[in-house]
């Protein structure tokens, strides 16, 4: 009896921390949004894309990629900026649960075509074909390293202010 109840409290665990969904941090909030609330979102679809490192060398290849632009994740969250201006000196920094980190401008996100390109991936399991910690992924899907900016098992969204 004592083991059954040890391997329910390991599936709760585990279940819990699968769906824990995604932490954004800005100057003036924290929210955890799940992934259910991201499915709320619209969501984009895209067969394949090839994931390679610095060297343009394969990596491997993501398949049914089902996503939400991160631009659509962050509107609506209060920012703490004075005035629209000073969002020229924000940078995005997306955290992986292993400490792996990238960088996006908040230009680059709301002012260039890379922001149409950049997305919260809610399917990464599936479209990896191996287990990951957290089903949330974050790619820029328009990088030529696509494995430079590729965060597997996102858990954090820091929105910083350069000083």
């Amino acid at each position: 009896m004592k083991r059954f109840f040890c391997l329910i409290s390991m599936f709760c665990a585990f279940s819990v921390q699968a769906q824990k969904g995604l932490t954004i941090i800005t100057p003036a909030e924290t929210k955890t949004i799940s992934v259910t609330d991201l499915e709320l979102l619209q969501s984009h679809l895209r067969d394949s894309l090839v994931i390679t490192n610095h060297s343009g060398e394969y990596r491997s290849t993501l398949r049914n990629i089902k996503g939400v632009l991160l631009t659509d994740v962050l509107n609506g969250l209060k920012l703490g900026a004075e005035s629209p201006k000073v969002l020229s000196e924000y940078y995005l920094v997306g955290e992986a649960s292993d400490g792996y980190k990238v960088v996006f401008s908040w230009n680059e996100l709301f002012n260039s075509a890379v922001g149409h390109q950049v997305w919260v991936v809610m399917n990464v399991k599936e479209a990896s074909g191996r287990e990951r910690e957290n089903t949330l992924a974050l790619l820029s899907l328009s990088d030529r390293a696509t494995g430079r900016r590729f965060v597997k098992d996102l858990e954090t969204i820091k929105l910083l202010r350069v000083e």
